[in-house]
């Protein structure tokens, strides 16, 4: 059976959850990854990005998508302005380029992605230079003022992850983007030590026998070389809070930790494929149980069955080992609706794993690889997302243990005409600090004499970085009780102030 049918059968299976908005979930993470090295925006002039950006963000918005991982620095390169590292030739063509009326766009992106109250996160690759050693690295590239701290693997050119001089620089440069960009998060992605290349040894054995025998690891090289990722995740969370608390770090790792067979200590899945651990050297659940890393998206982009690598088998398993801190399921759009449904195979597998990825606990979201998959429609996930599964807005789950305190409820909330219509209008809470101020306002609807449920996800009108919301009047017959609540940084909600007007 073709994919559009079985979608179209997956659509009329669940036009049924919105008419039931108790479902779904008031929090959850709803994330999608827009990578920039498929070559999308290269090219583009400045008006041309905004355009493609800004269309690609509303379709995005109405599928209720609430967070957008951005790849910035895909080659130890810039998405934005930097005196660290030159732009991307994924940008203009030309690594080094700048793009044309001194514009930014990053901070574009940004501020297009927090008009539409969704978080955005800085997608950084850590260690990789050149996909293809045969391009041309710009002049002011640190690779030639530095080009001892780098090797050669396979086709690609990568920084050392053993020499001390590269985590001092990667560290510089994230405290740089934290310091000068009003990003939500710094995020990375699988690409620590790079996938293994058979019969190929990764060239650092010279760091090795300066850094890691010197410090106990003769003959443990794979410990050393989780110990040299170990130590930059830690700093990497430490430059990152003591620069801005509220700015969370993540990262989405290879879908499997470690398979059960290779783990003498029994936590391993039971897959059989490239592993985290062994091979990228990449101890992920360290990281999660020191809380190093704010929140984890592990990629488990394989299907239900999946005889290495079952999808349903690995869901489990991170869930298992969430260790308190928020976890996210990395969806593949293309694989999931290119399998059908094990139990039914006049659908493909988008029920089954946003079931689990709603009902399996410790799980509180997902984020879908990719965007540029997804707003291609294949098999009508996007269309499942908006009209079905994602059909109200959701808030970001609150990252408590970052901060936990709401902040103070609106001032001033009143309704008045004005030459745009009829607007509800209200002033921002007082505030002392960063992390006391509301960030987005969050407007609830409910008949006159409803009881007021803030869980009740269908009375969620809009979520809205300003303080004004233009009411929808209608002849001013029928009474309403409007709620606003402010939101902070990391998503806490602050106690409700009410209005009725007639609409």
């Amino acid at each position: 059976m073709k994919i559009r049918t079985l979608l179209a059968t997956v659509l009329m299976v669940c036009y049924s959850l919105c008419s039931t908005a108790q479902n779904l979930p008031k929090r959850e993470f709803r994330g999608v990854w827009l990578h920039t090295i498929n070559g999308d925006y290269t090219g583009k002039s400045p008006e041309e990005f905004k355009a493609y950006l800004i269309s690609q963000l509303n379709t995005l918005q109405k599928a209720g998508i609430n967070a957008v991982l951005f790849q910035v620095r895909p080659e130890a390169d810039a998405f934005y302005s930097s005196k660290l590292e030159p732009w991307s030739r994924f940008l203009t063509g030309t690594q080094g380029v700048a793009p044309a009326g001194g514009w930014d766009p990053m901070a574009f992106v940004i501020d297009e992605c927090h008009k539409r109250s969704m978080e955005f996160h800085a997608w950084v690759n850590p260690y990789r230079v050149q996909l293809n050693i045969n391009t041309q690295l710009a002049p002011n590239h640190i690779f030639y003022q530095h080009p001892e701290w780098f090797v050669v693997y396979g086709n690609q050119r990568f920084f050392n992850p053993g020499l001390p001089q590269c985590r001092d620089f990667i560290n510089q440069v994230i405290k740089d983007i934290v310091t000068r960009y009003d990003v939500d998060a710094i995020h990375m992605d699988d690409y620590f030590y790079p996938y293994p290349i058979a019969g190929k040894e990764f060239p650092d054995e010279e760091a090795f026998q300066t850094y890691g025998v010197p410090s106990g690891f003769a003959d443990q090289k794979d410990n050393w070389r989780r110990s040299n990722i170990n130590t930059l995740i830690s700093e990497l969370h430490e430059t990152i809070h003591q620069t801005k608390p509220w700015v969370k770090f993540g990262v989405s790792p290879f879908g499997i930790y470690r398979n059960k067979k290779n783990a003498p200590d029994g936590i391993g899945s039971e897959t059989n494929g490239l592993q985290n651990y062994d091979q990228l050297y990449a101890d992920v659940l360290l990281w999660i149980r020191n809380g190093w890393v704010d929140y984890n998206i592990p990629q488990v982009y394989w299907e239900i069955g999946n005889k290495a690598a079952d999808y349903e088998t690995l869901v489990n398993w991170w869930a298992t080992y969430a260790y308190d801190r928020p976890l996210f399921i990395g969806q593949d759009v293309e694989r999931t609706v290119r399998f059908a449904d094990l139990n039914n195979p006049e659908i493909s597998q988008i029920p089954r794993k946003m079931h689990l990825s709603r009902n399996t606990p410790n799980i509180s979201g997902n984020c879908f690889w990719s965007g540029k998959a997804l707003l291609g429609n294949p098999g009508n996930y996007l269309d499942a997302l908006t009209k079905n599964y994602q059909c109200y807005p959701a808030l970001p789950p609150v990252f408590n243990f970052i901060d936990d305190k709401a902040p103070k409820a609106i001032r001033g909330l009143k309704a008045i005409w004005t030459a745009d219509g009829y607007i509800l209008m209200w002033k921002e809470p007082k505030a002392k600090e960063e992390m006391d101020k509301a960030f987005n306002y969050c407007i609830y609807r409910f008949a006159n004499k409803e009881k007021v449920n803030l869980n009740d996800v269908s009375k969620i009108m809009a979520i809205t970085r300003t303080c004004f919301y233009k009411l929808p009047y209608d002849l001013g017959k029928v009474k309403y009780r409007y709620v606003v609540t402010a939101l902070d940084r990391i998503h806490n909600e602050s106690k409700t102030k009410t209005k009725k007007v007639k609409l």
